[in-house]
């Protein structure tokens, strides 16, 4: 194992994943809810995963809508299940737990629970699952990264109808 630390306009995130530097196993925040301890990432080394930070540039920079970088997820069935219900939700657009719920079997706050140890924050877009009548609600980097990159993902003013 092996990570890298790299700078967004959310802070710092910090990638994991193998020694080769390809496949990325985790993308994490400072104080993430479920991040793993620092121990388990082996080495630091900030060239690693040089394709996962390109791509995350370009998202950021409003240049990229989809990820296509290696990743392994490590979960139970039910929760890589909602990993791949979330996966589905097209750039912009949210959905509800309960949403998830249906699609995948579960109960809203099980499918919530799966979504709050997603290791792979932002290339696994948990941040467009969002509550009842799209209330934001939990988010393992904090509500504020939440906001910024749904609001990151809305079209412009002018797409949406509105002149300001």
């Amino acid at each position: 194992m092996k990570h890298a630390i790299i700078d967004s306009p959310i802070g710092e995130l910090t990638l994991v994943g193998d020694d080769d530097g390809t496949v990325v196993t985790g993308l994490y925040f400072p104080h993430h809810w479920t991040r793993p301890d620092r121990t388990t990432f082996g080495e630091r080394d900030d060239t690693a995963f040089p394709e996962a930070v390109r791509q995350l540039k370009e998202y950021f920079a409003g240049q990229r809508t989809e990820f296509d970088v290696p990743t392994r997820a490590e979960g139970d069935q039910f929760q890589r299940d909602v990993w791949a219900a979330i996966d589905q939700i097209p750039y912009g657009e949210t959905a509800t737990y309960g949403d998830l719920a249906k699609a995948v079997g579960g109960l809203p706050h099980e499918v919530g629970a799966a979504v709050g140890r997603n290791p792979l924050s932002i290339l696994v877009a948990c941040h467009r699952v969002v509550g009842k009548n799209g209330k934001l609600t939990g988010y393992a980097g904090g509500l504020k990264r939440k906001e910024f990159l749904l609001d990151l993902e809305r079209p412009p003013a002018e797409d949406r109808g509105q002149l300001w």
